[in-house]
Protein backbone atom coordinates (compact mmCIF):
# COMPACT_ATOMS: atom_id res chain seq x y z
CA UNK A 1 0.00 0.00 0.00
CA UNK A 2 1.49 3.41 -0.86
CA UNK A 3 0.47 6.35 1.51
CA UNK A 4 1.42 9.75 0.84
CA UNK A 5 3.02 11.95 3.67
CA UNK A 6 0.67 13.12 6.46
CA UNK A 7 -0.23 16.39 5.71
CA UNK A 8 -2.16 19.37 6.85
CA UNK A 9 -6.05 19.78 5.99
CA UNK A 10 -6.88 21.94 3.48
CA UNK A 11 -9.99 23.29 2.90
CA UNK A 12 -12.40 26.57 2.25
CA UNK A 13 -13.60 28.22 5.11
CA UNK A 14 -16.08 31.25 3.59
CA UNK A 15 -14.45 31.38 0.27
CA UNK A 16 -10.67 31.62 2.35
CA UNK A 17 -8.34 29.00 2.55
CA UNK A 18 -6.90 26.96 5.28
CA UNK A 19 -4.70 24.93 6.31
CA UNK A 20 -4.77 22.95 9.68
CA UNK A 21 -2.50 20.61 11.64
CA UNK A 22 -2.14 19.73 14.86
CA UNK A 23 -5.55 19.11 15.87
CA UNK A 24 -7.22 15.28 16.45
CA UNK A 25 -8.54 13.92 13.67
CA UNK A 26 -11.82 13.31 15.95
CA UNK A 27 -12.59 17.36 16.10
CA UNK A 28 -15.57 17.90 14.85
CA UNK A 29 -16.03 20.95 12.27
CA UNK A 30 -18.65 22.07 14.90
CA UNK A 31 -15.92 22.35 17.35
CA UNK A 32 -12.98 23.48 15.07
CA UNK A 33 -15.78 26.97 13.76
CA UNK A 34 -16.47 27.64 17.49
CA UNK A 35 -13.08 27.09 19.23
CA UNK A 36 -10.31 27.93 16.51
CA UNK A 37 -12.57 30.14 14.35
CA UNK A 38 -14.36 31.91 16.89
CA UNK A 39 -17.23 31.46 14.50
CA UNK A 40 -20.20 31.22 16.98
CA UNK A 41 -23.01 31.34 14.94
CA UNK A 42 -23.09 28.16 14.18
CA UNK A 43 -24.48 26.36 17.05
CA UNK A 44 -24.32 22.98 19.67
CA UNK A 45 -27.77 22.22 20.54
CA UNK A 46 -27.54 18.31 21.16
CA UNK A 47 -23.98 16.97 19.69
CA UNK A 48 -25.46 14.27 17.82
CA UNK A 49 -27.12 15.34 14.32
CA UNK A 50 -30.80 15.84 15.38
CA UNK A 51 -31.62 19.63 16.12
CA UNK A 52 -29.56 21.29 13.31
CA UNK A 53 -28.91 24.42 14.95
CA UNK A 54 -25.08 23.81 13.64
CA UNK A 55 -26.07 23.38 10.11
CA UNK A 56 -23.40 24.55 7.32
CA UNK A 57 -23.14 24.49 3.42
CA UNK A 58 -20.77 21.87 2.12
CA UNK A 59 -19.30 21.95 -1.26
CA UNK A 60 -17.29 19.45 -3.05
CA UNK A 61 -16.33 18.64 -6.59
CA UNK A 62 -19.57 16.40 -8.17
CA UNK A 63 -16.52 14.60 -10.21
CA UNK A 64 -17.82 16.31 -13.64
CA UNK A 65 -15.99 19.46 -13.04
CA UNK A 66 -18.89 20.97 -11.55
CA UNK A 67 -19.92 21.25 -7.97
CA UNK A 68 -22.20 19.54 -5.64
CA UNK A 69 -23.70 21.37 -2.37
CA UNK A 70 -25.20 19.90 0.53
CA UNK A 71 -26.41 20.81 4.17
CA UNK A 72 -24.90 18.72 6.69
CA UNK A 73 -24.71 18.82 10.80
CA UNK A 74 -21.07 20.50 11.67
CA UNK A 75 -21.19 18.47 15.10
CA UNK A 76 -20.41 15.05 13.62
CA UNK A 77 -18.61 15.81 10.90
CA UNK A 78 -14.87 15.25 11.30
CA UNK A 79 -12.26 18.16 10.37
CA UNK A 80 -10.08 16.09 7.92
CA UNK A 81 -13.05 15.04 6.32
CA UNK A 82 -12.89 18.49 5.04
CA UNK A 83 -10.01 18.15 3.36
CA UNK A 84 -10.36 19.49 -0.56
CA UNK A 85 -13.47 20.70 0.39
CA UNK A 86 -15.65 24.03 1.16
CA UNK A 87 -17.57 25.43 4.17
CA UNK A 88 -19.70 28.02 4.26
CA UNK A 89 -21.70 28.86 7.52
CA UNK A 90 -24.24 31.38 8.34
CA UNK A 91 -22.24 34.31 9.03
CA UNK A 92 -20.74 34.36 5.41
CA UNK A 93 -24.38 34.39 4.07
CA UNK A 94 -24.73 37.97 4.31
CA UNK A 95 -21.39 39.37 3.42
CA UNK A 96 -22.65 41.18 0.62
CA UNK A 97 -25.60 42.64 2.70
CA UNK A 98 -28.82 40.95 4.41
CA UNK A 99 -29.86 38.12 1.86
CA UNK A 100 -33.24 37.67 0.69
CA UNK A 101 -33.76 34.93 3.38
CA UNK A 102 -32.51 36.62 6.39
CA UNK A 103 -35.03 39.58 5.49
CA UNK A 104 -37.95 36.90 5.01
CA UNK A 105 -37.08 35.58 8.48
CA UNK A 106 -37.41 38.78 10.13
CA UNK A 107 -40.61 40.38 8.31
CA UNK A 108 -42.04 36.64 9.00
CA UNK A 109 -41.23 37.06 12.91
CA UNK A 110 -39.56 33.58 12.41
CA UNK A 111 -36.95 33.96 15.17
CA UNK A 112 -37.40 34.28 19.37
CA UNK A 113 -34.95 33.30 20.85
CA UNK A 114 -32.48 33.05 18.08
CA UNK A 115 -30.29 29.92 18.95
CA UNK A 116 -31.80 27.56 16.34
CA UNK A 117 -32.35 30.26 14.10
CA UNK A 118 -28.27 29.57 11.91
CA UNK A 119 -28.85 26.32 11.42
CA UNK A 120 -33.03 26.98 10.00
CA UNK A 121 -31.29 29.82 7.69
CA UNK A 122 -28.20 27.67 6.40
CA UNK A 123 -30.60 24.53 5.63
CA UNK A 124 -33.32 26.54 3.40
CA UNK A 125 -30.33 28.48 2.14
CA UNK A 126 -29.03 25.50 0.83
CA UNK A 127 -32.98 24.16 -0.25
CA UNK A 128 -32.84 27.25 -2.47
CA UNK A 129 -29.32 26.63 -3.80
CA UNK A 130 -29.87 23.57 -5.33
CA UNK A 131 -33.44 24.01 -6.23
CA UNK A 132 -35.08 21.97 -3.38
CA UNK A 133 -37.79 24.83 -2.42
CA UNK A 134 -40.98 24.29 -4.94
CA UNK A 135 -43.92 25.03 -2.66
CA UNK A 136 -44.93 24.55 1.49
CA UNK A 137 -44.35 20.82 2.19
CA UNK A 138 -40.67 21.11 0.40
CA UNK A 139 -39.76 23.37 3.03
CA UNK A 140 -41.39 21.73 5.55
CA UNK A 141 -39.44 18.38 4.31
CA UNK A 142 -36.14 20.32 4.30
CA UNK A 143 -36.21 21.79 7.77
CA UNK A 144 -37.49 18.16 9.34
CA UNK A 145 -34.09 17.85 10.43
CA UNK A 146 -34.22 21.31 12.49
CA UNK A 147 -36.03 21.71 15.76
CA UNK A 148 -37.12 25.06 17.44
CA UNK A 149 -38.58 25.48 21.02
CA UNK A 150 -39.87 29.10 20.73
CA UNK A 151 -41.50 30.43 17.86
CA UNK A 152 -43.38 27.13 16.28
CA UNK A 153 -42.87 26.53 12.62
CA UNK A 154 -45.48 28.18 10.35
CA UNK A 155 -43.26 31.93 10.53
CA UNK A 156 -40.11 29.76 10.14
CA UNK A 157 -42.00 28.00 6.71
CA UNK A 158 -43.84 31.12 5.88
CA UNK A 159 -39.85 32.58 5.51
CA UNK A 160 -38.58 29.79 3.18
CA UNK A 161 -41.51 29.42 0.80
CA UNK A 162 -40.47 32.89 -0.28
CA UNK A 163 -37.45 31.81 -1.84
CA UNK A 164 -39.56 29.65 -3.98
CA UNK A 165 -40.07 33.25 -6.41
CA UNK A 166 -36.18 33.93 -6.17
CA UNK A 167 -34.20 32.89 -9.16
CA UNK A 168 -31.25 30.54 -8.26
CA UNK A 169 -27.93 32.39 -9.14
CA UNK A 170 -26.19 30.78 -11.63
CA UNK A 171 -22.96 29.34 -10.64
CA UNK A 172 -21.67 27.30 -13.30
CA UNK A 173 -18.72 29.18 -14.31
CA UNK A 174 -17.76 29.90 -11.09
CA UNK A 175 -18.56 26.55 -9.95
CA UNK A 176 -15.82 25.08 -12.42
CA UNK A 177 -13.39 27.22 -10.94
CA UNK A 178 -14.08 26.03 -7.27
CA UNK A 179 -14.19 22.47 -8.60
CA UNK A 180 -10.61 22.96 -9.76
CA UNK A 181 -9.66 24.88 -6.68
CA UNK A 182 -10.57 22.17 -4.27
CA UNK A 183 -9.79 19.05 -6.07
CA UNK A 184 -5.52 21.02 -6.18
CA UNK A 185 -6.50 21.46 -2.24
CA UNK A 186 -7.76 17.81 -1.85
CA UNK A 187 -3.87 16.39 -3.90
CA UNK A 188 -3.95 12.99 -5.54
CA UNK A 189 -3.79 9.73 -4.32
CA UNK A 190 -4.35 8.87 -0.44
CA UNK A 191 -4.81 12.05 1.93
CA UNK A 192 -3.68 10.85 4.91
CA UNK A 193 -3.32 12.81 8.56
CA UNK A 194 -2.08 12.49 11.97
CA UNK A 195 -2.06 14.14 14.98
CA UNK A 196 -2.80 14.12 18.51
CA UNK A 197 -1.85 9.74 18.75
CA UNK A 198 -4.97 9.65 15.76
CA UNK A 199 -4.45 8.90 12.64
CA UNK A 200 -6.75 9.36 9.12
CA UNK A 201 -6.75 7.98 5.69
CA UNK A 202 -8.91 8.87 2.84
CA UNK A 203 -8.54 6.81 -0.31
CA UNK A 204 -10.60 7.78 -3.50
CA UNK A 205 -10.56 4.44 -5.41
CA UNK A 206 -11.72 1.38 -3.95
CA UNK A 207 -8.08 -0.84 -4.55
CA UNK A 208 -6.75 1.66 -2.16
CA UNK A 209 -9.67 1.45 0.14
CA UNK A 210 -9.03 -2.40 0.17
CA UNK A 211 -5.36 -2.08 0.68
CA UNK A 212 -5.86 0.79 3.76
CA UNK A 213 -8.49 -1.65 5.29
CA UNK A 214 -6.01 -4.81 5.07
CA UNK A 215 -3.05 -2.97 6.55
CA UNK A 216 -4.80 -1.18 9.10
CA UNK A 217 -8.12 -3.85 9.94
CA UNK A 218 -8.79 -2.54 13.14
CA UNK A 219 -9.66 0.64 11.69
CA UNK A 220 -13.15 2.55 11.56
CA UNK A 221 -14.65 3.16 8.65
CA UNK A 222 -16.43 6.52 8.17
CA UNK A 223 -18.46 7.77 5.48
CA UNK A 224 -21.13 10.35 6.60
CA UNK A 225 -20.16 9.62 10.53
CA UNK A 226 -24.00 10.04 11.17
CA UNK A 227 -22.93 7.01 13.60
CA UNK A 228 -19.75 7.27 14.09
CA UNK A 229 -19.76 11.11 15.17
CA UNK A 230 -21.63 9.68 18.10
CA UNK A 231 -19.67 7.66 19.10
CA UNK A 232 -17.09 10.61 19.24
CA UNK A 233 -19.59 13.63 21.45
CA UNK A 234 -21.63 10.68 23.39
CA UNK A 235 -19.47 8.07 23.83
CA UNK A 236 -16.37 9.79 24.11
CA UNK A 237 -14.54 7.06 22.65
CA UNK A 238 -11.00 6.87 21.18
CA UNK A 239 -10.99 5.95 17.53
CA UNK A 240 -7.20 5.65 17.01
CA UNK A 241 -7.42 4.97 13.44
CA UNK A 242 -9.67 6.07 10.67
CA UNK A 243 -10.55 5.39 7.27
CA UNK A 244 -12.61 7.71 5.17
CA UNK A 245 -14.65 6.45 1.84
CA UNK A 246 -16.57 9.43 1.28
CA UNK A 247 -14.54 10.07 -1.83
CA UNK A 248 -13.97 6.62 -2.76
CA UNK A 249 -15.64 7.19 -6.50
CA UNK A 250 -16.29 3.50 -7.10
CA UNK A 251 -18.51 3.16 -4.10
CA UNK A 252 -20.57 6.28 -5.44
CA UNK A 253 -21.66 4.38 -8.65
CA UNK A 254 -25.28 3.96 -9.04
CA UNK A 255 -26.28 1.83 -11.82
CA UNK A 256 -29.88 0.83 -12.91
CA UNK A 257 -30.63 -2.53 -14.98
CA UNK A 258 -33.74 -3.89 -16.44
CA UNK A 259 -34.14 -6.19 -13.43
CA UNK A 260 -31.76 -4.96 -10.84
CA UNK A 261 -30.24 -1.95 -9.25
CA UNK A 262 -26.92 -1.22 -8.05
CA UNK A 263 -25.63 1.16 -5.16
CA UNK A 264 -22.43 1.86 -3.93
CA UNK A 265 -22.14 1.64 -0.12
CA UNK A 266 -20.96 5.46 -0.31
CA UNK A 267 -24.36 6.43 -2.04
CA UNK A 268 -25.99 8.87 0.36
CA UNK A 269 -29.55 8.48 1.65
CA UNK A 270 -30.73 11.64 -0.38
CA UNK A 271 -28.94 10.06 -3.79
CA UNK A 272 -30.96 6.59 -3.13
CA UNK A 273 -33.88 7.80 -2.12
CA UNK A 274 -34.71 9.04 -6.05
CA UNK A 275 -33.46 5.53 -7.31
CA UNK A 276 -35.44 3.67 -4.80
CA UNK A 277 -38.27 5.07 -5.29
CA UNK A 278 -38.23 3.87 -8.82
CA UNK A 279 -38.81 0.61 -7.66
CA UNK A 280 -41.59 0.99 -5.46
CA UNK A 281 -43.13 4.19 -4.08
CA UNK A 282 -43.31 3.55 -0.29
CA UNK A 283 -39.73 2.95 -0.47
CA UNK A 284 -39.29 7.03 -1.61
CA UNK A 285 -41.52 7.51 1.29
CA UNK A 286 -39.80 5.59 4.17
CA UNK A 287 -36.45 7.16 2.84
CA UNK A 288 -38.66 11.08 3.22
CA UNK A 289 -39.27 10.22 6.54
CA UNK A 290 -35.43 9.17 7.28
CA UNK A 291 -33.77 11.49 9.66
CA UNK A 292 -33.91 14.92 8.24
CA UNK A 293 -32.22 15.91 5.25
CA UNK A 294 -28.87 17.07 6.66
CA UNK A 295 -28.60 13.65 8.05
CA UNK A 296 -29.50 12.01 4.38
CA UNK A 297 -27.45 14.21 2.28
CA UNK A 298 -24.84 12.29 4.51
CA UNK A 299 -25.85 9.44 5.81
CA UNK A 300 -24.95 6.51 3.16
CA UNK A 301 -26.51 3.22 1.80
CA UNK A 302 -23.44 0.91 3.45
CA UNK A 303 -23.27 2.46 6.57
CA UNK A 304 -26.74 2.16 7.34
CA UNK A 305 -26.44 -1.91 6.68
CA UNK A 306 -23.00 -2.18 8.16
CA UNK A 307 -23.54 -0.55 11.42
CA UNK A 308 -25.82 -3.58 11.66
CA UNK A 309 -28.42 -1.76 14.13
CA UNK A 310 -31.71 -3.33 14.70
CA UNK A 311 -33.82 -0.38 14.04
CA UNK A 312 -32.16 0.53 10.57
CA UNK A 313 -35.25 1.52 7.98
CA UNK A 314 -33.50 0.27 4.81
CA UNK A 315 -32.27 -3.27 5.72
CA UNK A 316 -35.86 -4.63 5.88
CA UNK A 317 -37.06 -2.96 3.28
CA UNK A 318 -33.71 -4.79 0.95
CA UNK A 319 -34.18 -7.77 2.86
CA UNK A 320 -37.88 -8.08 1.90
CA UNK A 321 -36.76 -7.69 -2.06
CA UNK A 322 -34.25 -10.34 -1.82
CA UNK A 323 -31.17 -7.53 -1.69
CA UNK A 324 -27.53 -9.10 -1.61
CA UNK A 325 -24.47 -6.76 -0.55
CA UNK A 326 -20.91 -7.27 -2.44
CA UNK A 327 -18.45 -7.41 0.11
CA UNK A 328 -14.32 -6.82 -0.45
CA UNK A 329 -11.32 -7.90 1.52
CA UNK A 330 -8.33 -7.56 -0.07
CA UNK A 331 -8.91 -8.66 -3.67
CA UNK A 332 -11.60 -10.95 -2.69
CA UNK A 333 -14.94 -10.14 -3.37
CA UNK A 334 -17.69 -12.12 -2.32
CA UNK A 335 -22.05 -11.50 -2.86
CA UNK A 336 -24.23 -12.43 0.45
CA UNK A 337 -27.84 -12.40 0.92
CA UNK A 338 -28.45 -9.21 2.97
CA UNK A 339 -30.66 -11.29 5.88
CA UNK A 340 -27.91 -13.56 6.36
CA UNK A 341 -25.35 -10.77 7.31
CA UNK A 342 -26.92 -9.97 10.00
CA UNK A 343 -26.09 -12.62 12.88
CA UNK A 344 -26.85 -11.04 15.87
CA UNK A 345 -27.10 -7.87 17.84
CA UNK A 346 -23.72 -6.24 17.40
CA UNK A 347 -22.19 -9.06 15.23
CA UNK A 348 -22.35 -9.06 11.52
CA UNK A 349 -20.77 -11.58 8.96
CA UNK A 350 -17.96 -9.70 8.18
CA UNK A 351 -14.46 -10.29 9.08
CA UNK A 352 -11.72 -8.05 9.55
CA UNK A 353 -10.47 -6.01 6.97
CA UNK A 354 -13.76 -6.57 4.98
CA UNK A 355 -16.51 -4.12 3.74
CA UNK A 356 -19.27 -3.30 2.28
CA UNK A 357 -18.97 -2.31 -1.46
CA UNK A 358 -22.39 -2.27 -3.00
CA UNK A 359 -25.74 -3.46 -2.83
CA UNK A 360 -27.59 -5.29 -5.46
CA UNK A 361 -31.80 -4.52 -5.46
CA UNK A 362 -34.45 -6.55 -7.38
CA UNK A 363 -36.74 -4.38 -9.07
CA UNK A 364 -40.28 -5.78 -8.64
CA UNK A 365 -41.82 -8.22 -10.68
CA UNK A 366 -45.32 -7.94 -12.19
CA UNK A 367 -46.30 -10.99 -9.90
CA UNK A 368 -44.95 -9.21 -6.94
CA UNK A 369 -46.79 -6.49 -4.60
CA UNK A 370 -44.33 -4.96 -1.86
CA UNK A 371 -45.20 -2.73 0.95
CA UNK A 372 -43.42 -0.99 4.00
CA UNK A 373 -44.15 1.30 6.66
CA UNK A 374 -42.36 3.13 8.85
CA UNK A 375 -43.77 3.41 13.21
CA UNK A 376 -42.50 6.28 14.96
CA UNK A 377 -43.08 8.69 17.76
CA UNK A 378 -42.74 11.62 15.63
CA UNK A 379 -43.44 11.64 11.99
CA UNK A 380 -40.78 12.81 10.89
CA UNK A 381 -36.54 12.56 11.56
CA UNK A 382 -37.55 9.92 14.11
CA UNK A 383 -36.22 6.32 15.18
CA UNK A 384 -38.55 3.24 13.89
CA UNK A 385 -40.32 2.02 16.75
CA UNK A 386 -41.21 -0.98 14.63
CA UNK A 387 -40.44 -0.63 10.71
CA UNK A 388 -42.57 -3.58 8.32
CA UNK A 389 -41.13 -4.19 4.84
CA UNK A 390 -43.11 -7.17 2.93
CA UNK A 391 -42.80 -8.66 -0.14
CA UNK A 392 -45.54 -11.02 -1.69
CA UNK A 393 -45.17 -13.13 -5.19
CA UNK A 394 -48.28 -14.64 -6.99
CA UNK A 395 -49.00 -17.35 -8.54
CA UNK A 396 -52.91 -17.41 -11.01
CA UNK A 397 -54.57 -14.06 -11.51
CA UNK A 398 -57.78 -12.62 -9.92
CA UNK A 399 -59.55 -14.66 -6.99
CA UNK A 400 -57.46 -17.58 -8.15
CA UNK A 401 -54.67 -15.77 -7.12
CA UNK A 402 -52.13 -17.66 -4.30
CA UNK A 403 -49.10 -16.89 -2.70
CA UNK A 404 -45.78 -18.54 -4.32
CA UNK A 405 -43.41 -16.80 -1.60
CA UNK A 406 -43.46 -14.64 0.72
CA UNK A 407 -40.44 -12.19 2.27
CA UNK A 408 -41.70 -10.56 5.56
CA UNK A 409 -39.18 -7.82 7.17
CA UNK A 410 -38.81 -6.12 10.01
CA UNK A 411 -36.92 -3.62 12.56
CA UNK A 412 -37.46 -3.40 15.58
CA UNK A 413 -38.53 -6.61 16.65
CA UNK A 414 -35.53 -8.25 17.34
CA UNK A 415 -31.61 -8.16 18.00
CA UNK A 416 -30.95 -7.94 14.73
CA UNK A 417 -32.98 -6.91 10.79
CA UNK A 418 -35.43 -10.05 10.80
CA UNK A 419 -37.88 -11.87 8.75
CA UNK A 420 -41.02 -13.48 10.17
CA UNK A 421 -40.62 -16.81 8.90
CA UNK A 422 -43.45 -18.46 10.50
CA UNK A 423 -46.19 -16.13 9.28
CA UNK A 424 -44.32 -16.25 5.74
CA UNK A 425 -45.48 -19.98 6.65
CA UNK A 426 -48.81 -19.40 7.13
CA UNK A 427 -49.30 -17.31 3.86
CA UNK A 428 -47.49 -19.39 1.47
CA UNK A 429 -50.10 -21.82 -0.88
CA UNK A 430 -53.32 -19.97 -0.28
CA UNK A 431 -54.95 -16.89 -1.57
CA UNK A 432 -53.74 -13.32 0.47
CA UNK A 433 -57.37 -12.92 2.29
CA UNK A 434 -58.39 -12.32 5.52
CA UNK A 435 -58.48 -15.67 6.89
CA UNK A 436 -54.53 -16.16 5.64
CA UNK A 437 -53.49 -13.13 7.07
CA UNK A 438 -55.26 -13.73 10.19
CA UNK A 439 -53.06 -17.24 10.89
CA UNK A 440 -50.01 -15.44 10.06
CA UNK A 441 -50.68 -12.32 12.57
CA UNK A 442 -50.87 -15.54 14.86
CA UNK A 443 -47.88 -17.21 13.86
CA UNK A 444 -45.71 -13.75 14.35
CA UNK A 445 -45.71 -14.46 18.21
CA UNK A 446 -43.48 -17.01 17.18
CA UNK A 447 -41.31 -14.93 15.02
CA UNK A 448 -40.24 -12.54 17.77
CA UNK A 449 -39.69 -11.39 20.80
CA UNK A 450 -39.45 -7.94 20.82
CA UNK A 451 -37.91 -5.60 23.93
CA UNK A 452 -39.81 -2.58 25.80
CA UNK A 453 -37.84 0.39 25.47
CA UNK A 454 -38.66 4.04 25.68
CA UNK A 455 -39.73 3.60 21.79
CA UNK A 456 -42.48 1.01 22.57
CA UNK A 457 -43.48 -1.72 24.65
CA UNK A 458 -43.17 -5.37 23.35
CA UNK A 459 -46.54 -5.76 23.57
CA UNK A 460 -47.13 -2.88 21.27
CA UNK A 461 -44.19 -3.83 18.86
CA UNK A 462 -45.47 -6.85 18.33
CA UNK A 463 -49.50 -6.00 17.22
CA UNK A 464 -48.38 -3.08 15.43
CA UNK A 465 -46.33 -5.51 13.52
CA UNK A 466 -49.26 -7.71 13.08
CA UNK A 467 -51.77 -4.75 11.77
CA UNK A 468 -48.79 -3.50 9.33
CA UNK A 469 -49.67 -7.21 7.92
CA UNK A 470 -53.15 -6.59 8.15
CA UNK A 471 -53.43 -3.02 6.90
CA UNK A 472 -51.26 -4.68 3.76
CA UNK A 473 -54.09 -6.73 2.90
CA UNK A 474 -56.66 -4.51 3.21
CA UNK A 475 -55.55 -2.24 0.87
CA UNK A 476 -54.50 -5.12 -1.80
CA UNK A 477 -57.92 -6.46 -1.55
CA UNK A 478 -59.32 -2.83 -2.02
CA UNK A 479 -60.67 -1.97 1.88
CA UNK A 480 -58.55 0.71 1.65
CA UNK A 481 -57.90 3.04 -1.43
CA UNK A 482 -55.88 6.04 -0.74
CA UNK A 483 -52.88 4.32 -0.68
CA UNK A 484 -53.83 1.76 -3.43
CA UNK A 485 -54.29 5.20 -5.60
CA UNK A 486 -51.70 7.38 -4.93
CA UNK A 487 -49.23 4.21 -5.91
CA UNK A 488 -50.84 3.63 -9.28
CA UNK A 489 -52.38 0.21 -8.12
CA UNK A 490 -55.83 0.83 -8.75
CA UNK A 491 -55.75 -1.48 -11.84
CA UNK A 492 -53.69 -4.01 -10.75
CA UNK A 493 -55.17 -8.27 -10.30
CA UNK A 494 -57.30 -8.31 -7.52
CA UNK A 495 -55.40 -10.85 -5.29
CA UNK A 496 -57.99 -11.62 -2.40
Amino acid sequence: MSETASGPIRFLLNGEERSVSGVAPTTTVLQYLRRQERLTGTKEGCAEGDCGACTVLLAEPDGTGGIRRRAVNACIQFLPAMNGRAIETVEHLGRDGVHPLQQAMVEKHASQCGFCTPGFVMQLYAGWLTGAITDRQSVKDLVAGNLCRCTGYGPIVDAGLELAALPVPDTQFEDIALAAKLSDMEGAGIFAYEAAGGRWFSPTDVDALADTYAAHPDAVLVAGATDVGLWVTKLHRDLPVMIDVSKVRDLMMVEERQDKVYLGAAVTHRVARDVLAGIHPDLGEMLRRFAGAQIRNAGTVGGNIANGSPIGDLPPCLIALGGRIFMRRGDDIRVVALEDFFLEYGRQDRAKGEFVAAVEVPRLRDNQRFFAHKISKRFDSDISAVMAAFCLSFEGAGEGAVVSEARLAFGGMAGIPKRAAKAEAALVGRPFDAAAVADAMAAMAGDFTPLSDMRASDAYRLKTAQNLLKRFQLEQAGAVTQRIASWGLADTPEVA
